[in-house]
C-alpha cells in the first residue's frame, strides 16, 4: 500500500513538472492570446503572410492610377517598398518592428531571392537571339554605343562618388577600379523585359524604332549581364588570381551548357512532344530542376544565383513556341507573388531621408543627366548613323535610356556585396525611378501615331516630306473618269474567331459565288503520249477570283511576358495559330483568294487594329462574328443563351467597332449557319445488355449536310443601311444555292399632319426574371415622332429600281414583295418565322437586315416594347445589345427566329453609292 502511494505521489509530481517547464508550446494561435505579427523563427510562416500581403495589395492598388499614365508595373512596386520602408511609414511608432522585424528579413529576402532567380529565368527566355543576328548590323552598332558612352560617363562620375561615399556606414573597403566598374554598368545597361512592355503598349514593335531598339536591347542585355558578373566576382574574390579562375571557371560552365546540356535538353524536347505540344508537366520539373542547379553553382563559385537562371533560360528553344508556352506555366506565379517582394525589398532598402545635403542632391542630379545623356546622345547618333531621320534616332536614344527591373536588380546586388551604401544605393533607385517613369511619355511626345502614319506613307513614296500626294489614288481615278464606284465586295475583311469559324467559313464560300473550277479529265503521266493524235487532255478551265478575304486573328495583350514574347515572335507565331492555318487551308480548298494575320494588342484596341486594317486594306465590308459565349475572347466553355447577349466588353467592342467603321460593316450572328448545330448532351446512366454504364453521343458520327440550300430574307425597312444591305443580298443570291426573299415594309402614305396608327395594344405575360430599368428600351431616345416615312420616296425608287433590274440568273430564286403595313416590326417578325426555319436539313438559312440606328421610326421602338413585354422579357436582350444591333436586330432575337441573323450598317458614303449604282 506505501508502494502503491508513492507510485501516485511521483506521477503528480511529474505532471506537475511537465505543466510548468516542459510544456509543448500552446497551439491555440489568437485564441491563446498570441500575437500574430510576432516573428517566431521556429514558425515564419505566419508573419511572412502579413507582410507578402501586405505589399502585394499596397503595390496593386499604387499600380492602378499608375496604369492609366501607361507606368510598368514595377515602378508601383519600388514606390510601394518606398512607402513601406524608412523613408515614410518607417516613422510610424512600432511600424517596422511590428511588420517588418529585422530578424525576419532573412526569411522575406529568401522568398524574394528564390523569385528573383526565376524571373532571370523568365528573361533569358525572354530574349531571343534570333532576332539580334537578324539584324546584327544596326543593333551591334546602337547597342555598343549604347554602352561605351554611358559606361564612360559612369566611370567619370564614379570618380566623385567613390571620394564621397565609399566610406560611409555598410560598405566594405573595395578598390576604385571594381567600383569605377560597378558605376559603369549601373548607367551602361537597359532594361530589355520593361522595354519590351513600353514598345509593346505604344504599339512600335512592328515598326522600324521598335525593332532596331528591341535588337539593340538584347545585346546589351547580354552583355550588360556578363560585365556584372565579372564585377561581382572581382568583389568575391580574395586576390586577382582567384577573381581569374573565377571567369574562366564562368567561361567554362557557359560553354558546357551551350554544348553539352542544351544538346540533352533538345533530345528530351523532342522525345516527348514537348516542343510541337508545349511542355509536359515532367519537362517542367526537369527544367525548374536545371535552374535551381544552375543557379547553385554559379552562386558556389563566386557569381550570383541569379546569372544561373539567366543562363538556363538563354539555351531554352524558341521553336514550336516552347519558350512561350513555357513561360505560361510560371510566370504568374514569379510576377504576382515573387517579384512584388523583391522589388519592394529595393524600396525597404532605399531611404529617401538619407539625400539631406545639398552635396547629396547634387550627385542625384549628375547620376540622373548622365543616365539620360549618355543613352540618349549614343543612340541617337548610332541610329542616325544607320540612316533613319532624326526623329526615329532621338525615339530610339530615348528607349534606350530605360533602366527598370535589371537596374535595380544591379543595385541590389551592389548593395548586397557592399559596393554600395544605403546612400549611394537610394541616389541610384531616384535616378532608376525617373528614368523608367519619363520613358512613356518622352516617346509618346517625340513619336506619336500620326507622325508615324506620316513617316510610313513618306517612306512608301505616298507623300513628300511636307505631307503632299505624290499620286492618285484609286478612287481619285474613278472620280476623274466619270466612273461610278462599284458596290460589289470584292476585299472583305474578316475578324476570326475560333468559335465562329465553321460558320464564317461558310458564309464567305456564298459569298464567293459559284466559282470552283470545273474538274478536268485526268491522264497518268505515262499514258500522256498513248493518246490518239490529234487529241489532248482537257485542261482545268481557270476560274476566276474576284473576292479577296482578309483575315485578321486578335490576341489580347496583358501583363504578362507570355503575351509580349508573343507579339516579339509575331511572324512565328502567326504561321503557327491553328485559327490561321484553318483559315488558310479553307481559302485553299474553296478557292477563295485569303490572307491573314495575327496582332496582339489590349482589348480597348480590337477596334481601333479593325478600322485600321480595312482602311489598310481599302476593304468593301467588314465582318464580325457575334461571341458565341458573350466573352471577347475566345473562349471554349458553354455559355447560356442569356449571357451571350450580356458580355459588356464584347457589346463595347461591336460599339466601338460600329462607330469607327470606315466602310460597310456587318455583324454575323450564327444560329446553326452551315448545318444543323449540335447541343452537348449530359452523359447519363442508361441501361445495357450487361449492366448501367454512362452513354453520351460523342461517339456518333456527324451525318453530312445533303440540301446545302440557304434561303434569305430581308425585310426592307428603308435607309442607308438597308440599301446597302439589299445590295449584299442580290450578290449573295449569286451562289446557286441561295433563295431570297425581300419584302418592302412600307408604311402608308399620310398626310403632313397625320401619325401612323398606333399598334394594337399587347397582352404583357408576367416578367420571368427581375431586370433593371436601365435595360427596358423607352422612346425617350427619339425627339420626333416622325415614322421613317420621309425616307419612303427615294428608299421606293431604289426598291423598285432593283427590283424591275433584277439579272435573269436570279429571277427564280429571288423574290421581291410589298407589305404596305402600320406595324413594319410585327409583320416583319411573323413573315419571317415563315420564310425561314423551314427546312431542317438544310445549311442554315439567313436573315438580313440594316442596323437602321438613325433611320428607325419612333413607332417600331413602341412595336419593340410591345412585343418584349409581350413575351416576358421587358428588357429584351439587353440596352448595349439594343444599341450594337438596332431594335429591328433585338425582336429577331429575343423572339428566337430560326436564322442566323446578319446586321449590316452602310460605311461613309455607302448608302450612296449603292443608291446611284
Amino acid at each position: 500500500m506505501a508502494s502503491l502511494a508513492s507510485v501516485v505521489s511521483k506521477t503528480a509530481s511529474a505532471a506537475k513538472a511537465t505543466r510548468t517547464g516542459s510544456r509543448a508550446p500552446p497551439q491555440g494561435g489568437i485564441l491563446e492570446g498570441a500575437n500574430p505579427s510576432h516573428y517566431n523563427p521556429s514558425n515564419p510562416l505566419t508573419l511572412f503572410i502579413i507582410q507578402a500581403s501586405i505589399i502585394i495589395i499596397f503595390c496593386r492598388l499604387l499600380h492602378f492610377p499608375l496604369s492609366r499614365i501607361r507606368q510598368p508595373r514595377v515602378i508601383a512596386e519600388v514606390i510601394g517598398g518606398i512607402l513601406l520602408g524608412p523613408s515614410v511609414m518607417g516613422h510610424i511608432p512600432g511600424f517596422k518592428n511590428a511588420i517588418f522585424p529585422t530578424a525576419s528579413m532573412p526569411v522575406l529576402n529568401m522568398a524574394a531571392n528564390l523569385g528573383l532567380v526565376l524571373f532571370l529565368f523568365l528573361v533569358g527566355l525572354e530574349v531571343n537571339l534570333r532576332l539580334f543576328v537578324t539584324n546584327w548590323r544596326v543593333a551591334l552598332s546602337v547597342g555598343l554605343a549604347g554602352m561605351i558612352l554611358p559606361f564612360a560617363l559612369g566611370c567619370a562620375l564614379a570618380v566623385g562618388l567613390y571620394n564621397q561615399f565609399s566610406n560611409e556606414p555598410g560598405t566594405v573597403p573595395v578598390g576604385f577600379g571594381v567600383f569605377t566598374l560597378f558605376v559603369g554598368v549601373a548607367m551602361a545597361i537597359t532594361a530589355f523585359p520593361v522595354l519590351c512592355r513600353i514598345l509593346t503598349e505604344l504599339k512600335l514593335l512592328g515598326t522600324d524604332v521598335g525593332v532596331v531598339t528591341l535588337a539593340a536591347g538584347v545585346g546589351n542585355d547580354v552583355v550588360g549581364w556578363i560585365l556584372l558578373a565579372l564585377c561581382v566576382a572581382l568583389v568575391n574574390a580574395g586576390s586577382g588570381l582567384t577573381a581569374l579562375w573565377v571567369f574562366l571557371v564562368s567561361v567554362g560552365y557557359v560553354l558546357f551548357l551551350i554544348y553539352a546540356v542544351r544538346p540533352c535538353f533538345l533530345w528530351l524536347l523532342v522525345r516527348t512532344g514537348s516542343i510541337q505540344n508545349g511542355p509536359t508537366q515532367s519537362v517542367v520539373g526537369i527544367t525548374l530542376l536545371m535552374v535551381l542547379a544552375s543557379a547553385f553553382f554559379t552562386n558556389v563559385i563566386g557569381v550570383h544565383a541569379i546569372f544561373g537562371g539567366f543562363l538556363v533560360g538563354l539555351i531554352c528553344p524558341h521553336d514550336g513556341g516552347f519558350a512561350i508556352k513555357l513561360t505560361e506555366k510560371i510566370e504568374d506565379l514569379v510576377g504576382v507573388l515573387f517579384l512584388p517582394l523583391y522589388f519592394a525589398l529595393s524600396g525597404l532598402n532605399t531611404n529617401i531621408g538619407l539625400l539631406n545635403t545639398g552635396a547629396t542632391w547634387a550627385y542625384v542630379i549628375a547620376v540622373i543627366t548622365v543616365a539620360f545623356a549618355g543613352k540618349i546622345i549614343a543612340g541617337t547618333l548610332a541610329a542616325r548613323f544607320n540612316k533613319l531621320v532624326w526623329r526615329e534616332s532621338l525615339t530610339i536614344g530615348v528607349l534606350m535610356s530605360c533602366k527598370g527591373l535589371v537596374e535595380l536588380i544591379v543595385l541590389n546586388i551592389g548593395l548586397q556585396a557592399k559596393i554600395l551604401s544605403t546612400r549611394t544605393f537610394t541616389i541610384f533607385v531616384v535616378m532608376a525611378l525617373v528614368t523608367t517613369f519619363a520613358t512613356t511619355p518622352l516617346v509618346t511626345f517625340l513619336y506619336p501615331p500620326w507622325y508615324q502614319k506620316k513617316l510610313g506613307a513618306w517612306k512608301r513614296g505616298e507623300i513628300d516630306w511636307d505631307g503632299n500626294s505624290l499620286g492618285s489614288n484609286g478612287d481619285d481615278k474613278a472620280v476623274l473618269s466619270g466612273k461610278i464606284p462599284s458596290t460589289q465586295v470584292r476585299k472583305l475583311l474578316v475578324f476570326l474567331r475560333l468559335d465562329s469559324l465553321p460558320s464564317l467559313f461558310t458564309f464567305i464560300a456564298l459569298l464567293g459565288g459559284d466559282n470552283s473550277p470545273r474538274p478536268a479529265s485526268k491522264v497518268h503521266p505515262l499514258k500522256g503520249e498513248a493518246l490518239p493524235a490529234g487529241e489532248t487532255a482537257s485542261a482545268e478551265t481557270e476560274p476566276k477570283r474576284p473576292l479577296e478575304v482578309h483575315g485578321v486573328r486578335l490576341i489580347e495583350l496583358t501583363e504578362r511576358t507570355s503575351t509580349v514574347m508573343k507579339v516579339s515572335e509575331l511572324d512565328e507565331f502567326a504561321v503557327r495559330d491553328p485559327v490561321v492555318n484553318a483559315f488558310r487551308t479553307f481559302g485553299q480548298l474553296s478557292n477563295v483568294a485569303v490572307s491573314a494575320g495575327v496582332a496582339v494588342v489590349p482589348q480597348s484596341s480590337y477596334s481601333e487594329v479593325i478600322t485600321g486594317k480595312a482602311t489598310d486594306l481599302s476593304s468593301d465590308m467588314v465582318i464580325i462574328p457575334w461571341s458565341e459565349t458573350g466573352s471577347i475572347s475566345d473562349a471554349l466553355l458553354p455559355d447560356s443563351a442569356e449571357n451571350r447577349f450580356n458580355g459588356g466588353p464584347h457589346n463595347q467592342f461591336i460599339l466601338s467597332t460600329l462607330a469607327d467603321a470606315v466602310s460597310n460593316t456587318a455583324i454575323f450572328v450564327n444560329r446553326g449557319f452551315g448545318g444543323p448545330s449540335i447541343e452537348p448532351v449530359p452523359r447519363t446512366l442508361g441501361r445495357t445488355v450487361s449492366a448501367h454504364s454512362l452513354k453520351g453521343r460523342n461517339e456518333v458520327a456527324t451525318a453530312p449536310v445533303v440540301d446545302r440550300s440557304h434561303h434569305i430574307f430581308f425585310p426592307y425597312f428603308g435607309g442607308s443601311d438597308d440599301r446597302v444591305a439589299l445590295r449584299f443580298v442580290l450578290q449573295l443570291a449569286k451562289n446557286g444555292n441561295v433563295t431570297a426573299t425581300i419584302v418592302h415594309m412600307r408604311y402608308p402614305e399620310l398626310a403632313p399632319a397625320q401619325s401612323p396608327t398606333a399598334p394594337p395594344p399587347v397582352l404583357a405575360r408576367v416578367p420571368t426574371r427581375q431586370v433593371s430599368s436601365s435595360q427596358v428600351p423607352t422612346t425617350a431616345d427619339f425627339t420626333s415622332s416622325e415614322p421613317g416615312a420621309r425616307y419612303n420616296e427615294e428608299d421606293e425608287a431604289f426598291f423598285s429600281t432593283l427590283a424591275d433590274s433584277l439579272l435573269k440568273d436570279l429571277q427564280p430564286r429571288v423574290a421581291f414583295e410589298t407589305i404596305v403595313t402600320a406595324q413594319p416590326l410585327q409583320d416583319a417578325l411573323a413573315r419571317a418565322k415563315t420564310e425561314v426555319g423551314r427546312s431542317s436539313k438544310n445549311a442554315g438559312d439567313l436573315v438580313v437586315i440594316g442596323r437602321g440606328i438613325n433611320s428607325r421610326g419612333k413607332n417600331i421602338r413602341e412595336e419593340l416594347i410591345a412585343l418584349l413585354n409581350s413575351l416576358g422579357q421587358p428588357a429584351g436582350a439587353g440596352s448595349e445589345t439594343r444599341k450594337s444591333l438596332g431594335d429591328v436586330a433585338e425582336a429577331l432575337i429575343v423572339a428566337q427566329v430560326r436564322a442566323s441573323v446578319l446586321v449590316v450598317q452602310a460605311g461613309p458614303g455607302g448608302g450612296a453609292a449603292a443608291e446611284k449604282s
